[in-house]
């Protein structure tokens, strides 16, 4: 079982967190800047993050993490739709859980700790997604 799941965490995993570090550091600050200082939605300015975060993720995850070498348009599609679907599962979770957990607090303390929650679950959700369907190599 430990070497199933050490089989998954490997030099692609440390590459990919890599490419996450560069994106999570503008993404966050595109993110906490709307919110905070812009005062969008909390909808808004997470979709924004991830909008700007995964037009580099595509190129860097794409060509370094996972050296994918296909050229259809179909990889594009699977890309979008990992994201899509890991962005509402996370974002969309986070902010129920931490409502439910926060109850007293405020309306902006609730948002930005599920919007950090949310990134956290993102990451998890994404790596996979992207691994095993997005870019995942053909056999």
């Amino acid at each position: 079982m430990l070497e199933r799941i050490k089989s998954k965490f490997d030099i692609t995993f440390i590459k990919f967190v890599l490419v996450g570090v560069v994106n999570t550091l503008v993404g966050t600050a595109v993110m906490f800047i709307a919110y905070n200082i812009f005062h969008l939605s909390y909808w808004i300015s997470s979709a924004a993050n991830y909008v700007i975060g995964s037009i580099c993720s595509y190129f860097l995850n794409k060509y370094f993490t996972f050296q994918n070498k296909d050229k259809s348009p179909v990889i594009i599609l699977k890309f979008i739709l990992n994201i899509t679907i890991c962005y509402l599962i996370a974002y969309g979770g986070a902010k129920k859980l931490i409502l439910l957990l926060l109850s007293g607090f405020s309306r902006q303390w609730q948002d930005n700790i599920a919007m950090l929650c949310g990134m956290g679950l993102f990451v998890i959700l994404n790596y996979f997604g992207q691994r095993f369907f997005a870019f995942k190599k053909k056999d």
